[in-house]
């Protein structure tokens, strides 16, 4: 019990400082340039610079009826975290609105702005929590269809965002320096969840395939897995090697191969995550 006490606090004290990264994200980077990253805040912007209302208020008004909808679909814990980072991030908003803006300049805001906000919403799903908008939309629509990709909604949603900003702003480039924004956002995520130590995949095809493991193992010092395949244009059976391998690795161990066989077939792909001996544990 005191376990999941301790864990629960530990997880709102992360949505709050997940919620205050992107509120420094909006308030001094996106929202002074009239950029979006889509969601709530997105709408928030529009209402910002045509009826004058704190973003953190329309914020906070939209997502009434989500929590009324969510209360019982989503549990009790994620229902208050949620709240909890959706009343920091509206109040945290308004709070620094008051401050200078750090630049004018919109690259420099998208790219900064798109930064921040991934890091900020990478801490508060590591959290198991959300500040509302359209990540709570997605949850909602998701337990009443567990098929739909949650991914592919909260894309949608946030292009129509930016599209209104767009419309109503009246600013192309809005649109533009938005998309940079978010793809910096959704890059910052993946980074925060996954590390920037990516690691190669090697997948080797060779007939002597027994010698090049063994001097993978003894000189490049990483393990190698056989896999048994079947090569289809001979029909006949192969042993395909695998090997996880860091990024510093891959330019010896490909000169060892062709060294050992200069007809094997190497095939190397980006490995985002490994875990394990050698890797991250």
């Amino acid at each position: 019990m005191k376990i999941e006490i301790k864990q629960f606090i530990l997880e709102v004290l992360g949505t709050i400082v997940g919620s205050f990264v992107m509120a420094i994200s909006i308030s001094f980077f996106l929202l002074p340039n009239e950029l979006s990253s889509g969601g709530f805040s997105g709408i928030a912007t529009i209402f910002y610079y045509k009826l004058k209302i704190p973003m953190g208020l329309t914020i906070a008004s939209l997502n009434i009826p989500l929590f009324l909808m969510a209360g019982y679909k989503l549990g009790k814990k994620f229902f208050l975290k949620s709240l909890i980072g959706t009343m920091s991030l509206s109040g945290f908003i308004d709070l620094l609105d008051k401050y200078k803006v750090i630049t004018n300049d919109k690259m420099l805001a998208a790219i900064y702005g798109g930064i921040l906000t991934g890091v900020g919403t990478a801490v508060i799903l590591k959290s198991h929590s959300s500040t509302g908008g359209s990540d709570l939309v997605t949850y909602i629509i998701k337990k009443y269809n567990t098929k739909i990709e949650l991914g592919h909604v909260i894309t949608i949603i946030d292009a129509a965002i930016v599209i209104l900003n767009v419309v109503f702003l009246k600013k192309i480039e809005i649109g533009l320096y938005s998309a940079i924004t978010i793809y910096l956002m959704g890059l910052m995520i993946d980074v925060v969840f996954e590390g920037i130590f990516f690691s190669k995949l090697l997948f080797i095809v060779s007939d002597k395939n027994e010698i090049i493991a063994k001097e993978i193992q003894t000189k490049i010092n990483r393990g190698v897995t056989g896999i048994e395949g079947k090569g289809m244009f001979e029909n006949k059976k192969k042993l395909i090697l695998m090997c996880a391998v860091g990024r510093r690795d891959i330019a010896n161990i490909k000169k060892l191969i062709m060294s050992l066989d200069r007809d094997a077939f190497v095939v190397v792909t980006n490995s985002r995550e490994v875990l394990g001996y050698g890797f991250k544990k």
